[in-house]
């Protein structure tokens, strides 16, 4: 019984680092949303229909982030209420007698296997994000590079 209380504890601190993963998310979509608004009520000229090309881009970088976030916690929740049902059957059996051994077995399987596809889709959610950063840096870059400091190029952090 001490294997699924392990990955329950573990499920659930996937689950709440995800959420807060999450609720950033939204926010950033939220706030480019908004940025995005406020830059279509002004006049236009090239900067602003590359700021808005950026933002657009970026807008819907964080709104697949977001849908990938929300299907990664369904899945953590799946795998938490397989590994809970894991414990539940150990106690079950082992109360009733019956020395039915493959059920925990199955249970913890499948808990395991959401959990692995959690953990594959969080992972596309980070490259995602950066994917996202490395958009909003190569704009800033391309319209910005003379009000970068010199000492950032002289570093070679910029390129």
């Amino acid at each position: 019984m001490i294997t699924p209380v392990v990955l329950i504890l573990a499920t659930g601190q996937l689950i709440l680092t995800t959420s807060q993963r999450l609720a950033r998310s939204i926010e950033r979509a939220r706030k480019l949303s908004d940025q995005f608004e406020e830059l279509v009520r002004k006049e236009e000229d090239q900067i602003n229909a590359e700021k808005k090309e950026l933002l657009y881009q970026l807008l819907y970088r964080a709104a697949y982030r977001s849908r990938k976030l929300q299907h990664t916690i369904s899945l953590l929740y799946v795998a938490l209420s397989t590994f809970v049902a894991t414990s539940i059957s150990i106690g079950l059996l082992e109360a009733l007698g019956i020395l039915t051994l493959w059920v925990p077995v199955v249970l913890g399987i499948f808990g395991t296997v959401f959990l692995f596809y959690a953990t594959i889709l969080l992972i596309a959610e980070t490259r995602i994000a950066l994917a996202a950063v490395d958009v909003e840096m190569n704009y800033l870059v391309r319209n910005f590079r003379r009000d970068i400091p010199k000492t950032a190029e002289e570093k070679g952090e910029i390129k």
